[in-house]
């Protein structure tokens, strides 16, 4: 799931379910009498109301930057992605008691791996003209102390047995990269949405509903993609080579795969049965080096 995103946890109904946007966020959107519609197949909960897409945030800074790097993609545009053009509430904010607002956009998450990661290409084409966001060095939570980690520019404790081992194994064998960096979205797997099977039916473009920002080769955003299809999303092994014409692939390939051992290891929720598509993945990628 995206970062910027909230999980379930935001709150339930009695029933178990993730509780719809409140009255008093449906007036500052602009949407106070509209019934909202939960919008099934989006990472994380989602609602529509009126044609505006409410979602629950879990980070709010980082939520109001990445709604306010998509005003700025869609003022210039970006070729082949449709951008879920953020919403504002009635007083400017971006983000009101926990909530993001964004013209709501057709399509849904579906395993178009090789898509999704053409899609990641696309974008930081449009994101190499902007400059390095404060947030990027601001940032403490799991994703950027596993980045720092995973470029050897931090020691992070590890759990052993979610994946600080393999890390330990696997770091071994990490050479530094002489690859430019530049602002890139870095977790895109599982968050892009697509309308069709991707087999002609269409020609709608992939959508992108926010920005996680890192400061990174373009290559190592595709790779922690990659990484991402093998582990959890049952990609082909050929995923790997498919992309292989990428700059220092072998190399972008295990970073992002430190890096989302290093996430697997900080996170409370993790265990060894869910290291398992890592540890799958270690095994296709360790090929390559």
């Amino acid at each position: 799931m995206t970062a910027v995103a909230q999980d379930s946890s935001q709150g339930s109904s009695a029933d178990g379910e993730p509780e719809g946007p409140p009255l008093h966020v449906r007036t500052a959107f602009g949407v106070r009498d509209s019934v909202p519609r939960p919008r099934p197949h989006l990472p994380g909960p989602a609602w529509t109301c009126d044609g505006v897409l409410l979602r629950p945030v879990s980070d709010t800074v980082l939520a109001a930057w990445s709604a306010a790097t998509l005003e700025e993609l869609a003022a210039g545009g970006v070729d082949g992605i449709r951008l879920a053009r953020p919403v504002r509430a009635s007083d400017g904010r971006r983000v009101v008691s926990g909530w993001s607002a964004c013209h709501d956009v057709a399509g849904e998450v579906r395993p178009r791996h090789d898509d999704v990661v053409a899609v990641s290409l696309r974008l930081h084409r449009a994101t190499a003209r902007m400059s390095r966001p404060r947030l990027v060095d601001d940032r403490d939570d799991i994703l950027a102390r596993a980045d720092r980690a995973a470029f050897g520019e931090r020691t992070v404790p590890l759990d052993p047995e979610t994946g600080g081992d393999l890390f330990a194994e696997l770091v071994r064998r990490r050479v530094a990269t002489t690859l430019p960096l530049q602002l890139v979205h870095g977790d895109l797997f599982g968050t892009v949405l697509f309308e069709g099977s991707g087999a002609g039916e269409d020609q709608t473009p992939p959508a992108v509903l926010d920005v996680v920002p890192f400061w990174r080769p373009v290559e190592w955003a595709a790779a922690v993609v990659v990484v991402d299809a093998l582990a959890w999303g049952g990609a082909d092994a050929g995923i790997v080579t498919r992309w292989s014409h990428l700059d220092q692939w072998p190399q972008m390939l295990l970073h992002g795969l430190l890096f989302r051992l290093a996430v697997h290891a900080q996170h409370p929720a993790c265990t060894k049965e869910s290291l398992r598509g890592l540890e799958h993945a270690a095994r296709v990628i360790t090929e390559l080096l």
